[in-house]
């Protein structure tokens, strides 16, 4: 198991896969400093000082004794009134619409980049064509299998008898 293991480990897709969630996790961050300190701060002066932290639908009555702000979420949901909080998810929308936005214009820009590459570099065919590409072992079992169906589909007798 621990040969296995090993093996699983070193394959490059999971180290692939590992450095894409660090990376992915650090541009999160970034993100949300975006969207929290530069993007909502500006549709807030847009539409006027909206705070989305305290958009809320009051559910229960705000218990007796209760002296903080009737507007404030957090001071509400401390003293126990049950309300529906839809401005979190609000800002959480607008940082997930940023993200792949930026996400978007990266993988454009990559995209593009790779095409000029390849067009100094005189590359322009397809490079998954090449004999020089390695490929999957199985898909290529599979391909070839697919291969003698359809070679196989194209001899089959016109009245739709099936061969033994």
């Amino acid at each position: 198991m621990g040969k296995e293991f090993k093996k699983f480990i070193a394959r490059g897709n999971v180290i692939d896969l590992a450095v894409g969630v660090v990376i992915g996790a650090a541009f999160g961050k970034i993100t949300t400093s975006l969207a929290e300190g530069i993007i909502m701060p500006l549709i807030g002066w847009l539409f006027g000082d909206i705070d989305f932290s305290n958009k809320f639908i009051r559910l229960s009555e705000i218990p007796e004794g209760y002296e903080g702000s009737l507007s404030n979420y957090a001071e509400l949901k401390e003293a126990g009134v049950q309300m529906i909080g839809y401005g979190d998810l609000i800002t959480q929308v607008i940082n997930f619409l940023l993200i792949a936005f930026a996400v978007f214009m990266l993988v454009r820009a990559a995209n593009r980049a790779m095409d000029e590459m390849q067009e100094l570099a005189g590359q322009t065919e397809d490079s998954s064509k090449s004999p020089d590409v390695p490929t999957d072992p199985q898909l290529d079992v599979l391909k070839k299998i697919l291969a003698e169906l359809k070679k196989e589909e194209g001899n089959a007798p016109a009245d739709g008898a099936q061969r033994a």
